[in-house]
Order: structure tokens, then sequence, then C-alpha cells
């Protein structure tokens, strides 16, 4: 093992057990890693740079903002009051109907703002029925989380594996490309969470959920939960002009007019130019802590590759699951992927793996396109434990859940996830 190799595993040991120990912020984590990594010469300058430019970071910083302008102009506090309504008429099935409407939006906007939103109607709604909130709330976070993996630009997931797929040389993915993959492991969880999910948490009376004012989730630091809360008057105007925009951008990048990361810079500098979100609120809007974690975890995620690291993991991980094919090599990452998720920030879970799953691939003889939609799917499916996204938290808070009760639902469901995603994934992405 060259000294290249011993000092990127070291930090990359080091990067692993600050995260899972969770005494410092994800961000900082990644970031002491990258930085180490850049004094000992593992990665260069230039590399650095790269990934603090990369476009999946651009793309992301930009979609934030037309996320929150939408949010600041009320917009989403409107479809939040219609369903309301909708439950009021139609019974416990309007708040299946609102979580699946939470779903779907979660697609294309960050799902934190609409849960916060969603989880107080959500509950003061199902107590009005004589319901019980615990058999509403996780199935709202769950549903986001699941909606979010149904889009390349749902989940910053999904952008950086793209991002690190391009890195290796592979075609980058449409924007819808993912979709129906997507849509198949979201169909077959929500079905499980109508049928099956109420009758796991109405019993459990775990009513001793912590109220933490910080706490460590997937994609970062959750902080105070009233910096989400975005519940504003609805400004017609400044809602036509930002989700027009947004709606342009998505269209953009569809079509191939444009490049995600150039359409959505171009939509977030426009909002700003015509006056429905200022400069202040688009800074604001940024979410840097998100940002430099996928950054460090970029570099760190390079060193892997570079130094060979990558490589020779995928040939070790060849010689156990060459007898079982392509498939079964399939299978066996998306488990990989799935436990190391609920013990890791996504946004490590896809750098570490991403460029295993190309070189496994490359090793089997097989199409990576197949691997690389696994990583992005069982990288966002942290629903074992109430701090593995910040979803969960928000729910968590607001319902007064257990941590059994997130294990009760979240495990079962993530074992339906993963047999939905090894048959749908072959089906659309030969190998």
């Amino acid at each position: 093992m060259t000294y290249e190799q011993m000092a990127a595993l070291g930090v990359l040991a080091a990067v692993v057990f600050g995260l899972i120990q969770g005494r410092l912020r994800s961000d900082v984590v990644a970031l002491t890693g990258a930085a180490v990594l850049l004094v000992t010469g593992v990665v260069r300058p230039v590399e650095v740079q790269q990934a603090f430019a990369s476009p999946a970071i651009i793309a992301l910083a930009a979609l934030f903002v037309l996320a929150y302008a939408i949010e600041l102009s009320g917009f989403m506090g409107v479809l939040i009051r219609m369903g309301a309504r909708l439950c009021a008429r139609i019974g416990s099935a309007g708040l299946w109907v609102v979580i699946g409407l939470c779903g779907g939006a979660s697609a294309f906007l960050n799902n934190t703002p609409i849960v916060v939103l969603a989880a107080p109607v959500v509950k003061d709604v199902a107590a009005s029925l004589n319901l019980d909130p615990k058999r509403f709330l996780i199935p709202l976070s769950y549903v986001s989380i699941m909606g979010g993996a149904c889009t390349l630009i749902g989940t910053s997931t999904n952008l950086l594996v793209n991002d690190m797929a391009r890195n290796a040389g592979q075609p980058v993915f449409s924007i819808f490309e993912i979709t129906p993959v997507g849509l198949i492991i979201a169909l077959a969880g929500g079905l499980y969470l109508y049928l099956l999910g109420g009758r796991l948490l109405a019993p459990a009376g775990g009513g001793d959920a912590q109220e933490p004012a910080r706490v460590q989730t997937g994609d970062g630091l959750l902080g105070d939960l009233k910096l989400f809360k975005v519940d504003k008057p609805l400004d017609r105007r400044k809602a036509l002009i930002s989700v027009g925009v947004f709606v342009a951008v998505v269209a953009a990048a569809a079509l191939g007019v444009a490049p995600i990361a150039a359409a959505a810079f171009a939509g977030a500098v426009l909002l700003i130019l015509v006056g429905v979100i200022t400069p202040d609120e688009a800074y604001a809007g940024l979410r840097p802590e998100v940002l430099l974690l996928i950054a460090g975890m970029v570099v760190v995620g390079l060193s892997i590759e570079l130094t060979g690291l990558a490589a020779s993991g995928a040939s070790a991980l060849i010689e156990v699951i060459r007898p079982l094919g392509p498939l079964g090599a399939l299978i066996i990452l998306y488990g990989v992927t799935l436990f190391a998720t609920e013990l890791l920030s996504n946004a490590a879970v896809a750098v570490l793996l991403t460029p295993i799953a190309v070189a496994l691939a490359e090793s089997l003889g097989a199409d990576p396109r197949p691997f690389l939609v696994a990583i992005m799917m069982a990288a966002s499916a942290a629903f074992a434990t109430p701090f593995g996204y910040q979803t969960n938290v928000l729910v968590y808070e607001t319902g007064g859940y257990s941590y059994m009760d997130f294990l009760r639902i979240g495990v079962p469901l993530n074992l339906i996830s993963w047999v939905a995603a090894s048959v749908a994934i072959p089906m659309f992405f030969p190998f």
C-alpha cells in the first residue's frame, strides 16, 4: 500500500468515525478531512477547486434559492391549507392525499420545509378526526424521502452521485431518467405505509421523544426548527413568477436545452433581478452547511478514487460476489448502501460508494448505470432511525415518537424498498 493510499484510508476512517460519533458538525468533519488530504498532498489544489465548483454544488445551491423563493411567496402554505380543507371533507383519506402530494412536491423541492409546514396540519387534522397522529406523521416523512428520490433534482444525493459518475467518465443522467424506478419504490413503500404503517404505529405509546435543539442528521446539522418555518401570506406576483421560473428550469433541463446547473443558476439570478427574492434572502436560502458537507465529502471521495483504493475495494468485492453475477452484485451493493446510510450522512455514502460501484460494474463487464441508480435509491432510504434524515427528526419531535417506532416501521420499509429496487432497476437499466 502506497503512502497516498494509507493517508486516504486513514482520513476516510477518521471522517467515518467523526460522522458516527456526532460530536462535530458533519460539514466540519468533511472539511477537516479535505484539508488534511490537501496538506498531505494526497489531492491537489486544482482537484479541491473542482470539488467546490462542481456542477452538483452549483445546481444544488441554485435549486435551494429557487425553492426558498417559492416558500417565501406563500405558495406552499396555500397548498397545505387547501389540503387541510380537503381532509375536513373526506376524512382520513384526505390525510393520505396530503401525504401523497407532499411526496410529489418533494420530487422537485426541498422536503424539509414541506414537512415543517405539513406536519402540524396533519397532526391537528388527525386529532380533529379522533385519529392518532402517530399513524400519519412518520409516513409523511418517509413518503417525502421516497418522493425526493424520484428525480435527479429531488435530493442532493442524486445530484452528487450524478456528478461523481461524470467525474468517472460516465454519461450524466437526465432529470427524469430515474423516475420509473423511484416511482415503483415509492408506490411499494407507500402501499405498505397505508396498509400496515398505521397498525404498527398507533398501538405504540412512545411519548418519550426528546426535544433536541440541535441534532446531527443525514443531511448535515438540523438547527432551530423555526428557521425552516417560512409559512408566509400569499404574494400572488411572487408566487406566479417563482413557480413559473422553477417550471421553466425543470423543462429546460428535461428537454436538454441547458444542463441543470446552468438552468437553475440562471433561474436563481433571474428571481433576484426581477425582485422576487432579495440577495440577502437568496443567501439565507443557500444552506451552506449542506453545500460544504457535500464539497468536503467529494474531496474525500476523490482521494479514494485517485489513489486506487476504489479499484482495490471493487476487486476484493468482486472475488466474493463474482459467482452471483451482476444482479447479485447489485443486490449486495444496495444492501451495503442501505446499511451505511443509517450510520453516515447521505453525501458520505454516495461519495464513498459511487466510485466502487463504477469499478465493480466495469470489473463484471456490466453497464455501471444500474449500480449508480442503486446508490441513488439506497443512499436516501434512511428509514430505520429518527436521525437518519432531517424530516425524520421533525416528525420525531412533532409526533412524540420513540426510537423504537422508527425501527418498527422503518426496517420493514427498508426491506420492501430493497426488494422493489432489485426488481425495478434491472427492468429500466439493463446490465
